[in-house]
């Protein structure tokens, strides 16, 4: 089929590679002409399988929208998964704007091909990488100081109550959600779009011929953001992705692992805390129980007040008081852990918190009205309280050091 058999609102190209011929149709994921393209082209019988620009976390959610009620929370916790978690959410919060906003479902010209391609008896190929590897790998292509930066600033813009303006929608024309969303920070910070952009370029394509290869697929219709066309036509044409498709996948979804030395630092700050105790006792025990009490009282007010922020349970702010100058010593286990530990307990998340979820949290209210969320916050601000009243306890223990 030629380019110039069907018109596109997006931008359409077609290339053979290998024996396979891929139609590539560049689609604005905001756009109601994006998905009747994808119904006009499906509508040709032209394909033997479709391909979409999903990860398998992201096809969940878009099939299957109750998906946050089969998390277990506890195991988030346990497992460190509460940062991703909440990128999560505030993506689809994000998303969920677009829909009030426009009156349509971000996404539609994907759920149109999946449902086409099941019509038709033809399988649905995802070639988007894990939006999880994809988060972590921008997280770790950007120095540690700016780390902060865009956490704050991928909430701050999702939770905004202002309408989704018009640059927004034009970048969203061209790209995806995540280019969107970090669009603030890609055109000040050039080291983003490795990751974000560029790196996915390739796996897509890595994965078409890869796809194509497994399943002797010879007509592939590949629905994807317009951004994502010129790129991954790139990688195509010059077969650069495609001598050992495999490889290239695996390169690209290794997880970028985390430098040593921050880990070292907690265990750095307790070793420094308890010698400030050994100097302070062997002074004298009144100066060693000055340090243990400012230590004690610190720690814990300032864990439970983050709580009490998150407007945890009693009991849950009671627990991040009295957990927290314990587990400050102890870097394998939090003031969080513990204290969304207690909150858990005491306030189980209900059908209608998890079904309600994607809408409550697209303000800033729903994030203390919703008990997933919430839990959430207590987490996050118990945890940082203890952060901050460990710093300073510290810094005051050593004053007593040097004062003594």
């Amino acid at each position: 089929m030629s380019e110039e058999s069907i018109r596109t609102s997006g931008p359409l190209h077609t290339l053979s590679r290998d024996g396979t011929s891929y139609t590539l149709l560049g689609t604005a994921h905001v756009s109601r002409a994006s998905a009747e393209d994808v119904n006009a082209l499906l509508a040709t019988g032209a394909f033997d399988a479709v391909a979409v620009e999903l990860c398998p976390a992201r096809h969940q959610a878009l099939v299957n929208p109750d998906v946050w009620g089969q998390t277990d929370l506890y195991q988030v916790f346990r497992q460190g998964r509460t940062t991703m978690m909440a990128a999560s959410l505030a993506l689809g919060a994000y998303q969920q704007r677009l829909a009030e906003q426009f009156n349509v479902r971000p996404g539609e010209e994907m759920r149109t091909a999946m449902e086409g391609a099941l019509q038709r008896g033809l399988p649905v190929l995802l070639i988007d990488r894990d939006v999880g590897t994809t988060l972590r790998r921008v997280y770790r292509n950007v120095p540690w100081w700016q780390r902060l930066g865009i956490v704050g600033g991928l909430l701050g813009s999702v939770l905004s109550r202002e309408q989704v303006s018009e640059q927004e929608i034009e970048r969203l024309k061209e790209g995806d959600l995540l280019e969107t969303t970090f669009a603030e920070f890609a055109d000040r910070n050039t080291v983003l779009y490795q990751p974000l952009i560029a790196e996915r370029d390739e796996y897509m394509a890595a994965r078409l011929c890869e796809e194509a290869q497994d399943g002797g697929h010879r007509n592939v219709l590949a629905v994807i953001g317009a951004g994502h066309l010129k790129g991954i036509a790139a990688h195509l044409e010059s077969g650069s992705a495609c001598a050992d498709p495999k490889a290239v996948v695996q390169r690209l979804e290794q997880r970028p692992p985390a430098a040593r030395w921050p880990k070292l630092i907690p265990w750095l700050i307790v070793a420094i805390i308890l010698a400030g105790f050994v100097i302070g006792f062997s002074r004298s025990p009144e100066l060693g129980w000055a340090m243990v009490w400012d230590w004690l009282l610190i720690n814990g007010v300032l864990s439970a007040l983050g709580a009490l922020i998150a407007a945890g349970h009693p009991v849950t702010v009671l627990t991040a008081f009295l957990a927290a100058p314990w587990t400050s010593l102890n870097p394998m286990i939090g003031a969080g852990m513990v204290a969304g530990a207690v909150e858990l307990y005491f306030r189980k998340p209900r059908v209608a918190d998890f079904n309600n979820l994607r809408h409550d949290v697209t303000h800033w209210r729903g994030w203390w009205k919703n008990r997933v969320s919430r839990t959430l916050l207590v987490f996050f601000l118990a945890s940082f309280g203890s952060a901050i009243g460990t710093y300073v306890a510290g810094f005051l223990i050593y004053d007593r050091v040097i004062g003594a």
